[in-house]
């Protein structure tokens, strides 16, 4: 009888607690050359942490 082999199970990637495995985040947009005013309106940006992966670094 052979000896019973166990295969490795794979793990599923973290997600990245910043942008939560989106890769993108929002970032609100400023208007004005001095006192740069806080507007509605909402940007899209590449996530810091992640590098636009949405993995997990660490």
């Amino acid at each position: 009888m052979a000896a019973r082999r166990t295969t490795a199970r794979k793990t599923a990637p973290k997600k990245c607690p910043d942008c939560i495995g989106a890769g993108e985040t929002a970032e609100t947009v400023r208007v004005g050359s001095r006192k740069l005013r806080d507007t509605d309106h909402q940007q899209a940006a590449l996530c810091l942490t992640c590098f636009g992966t949405g993995e997990a670094t660490t």
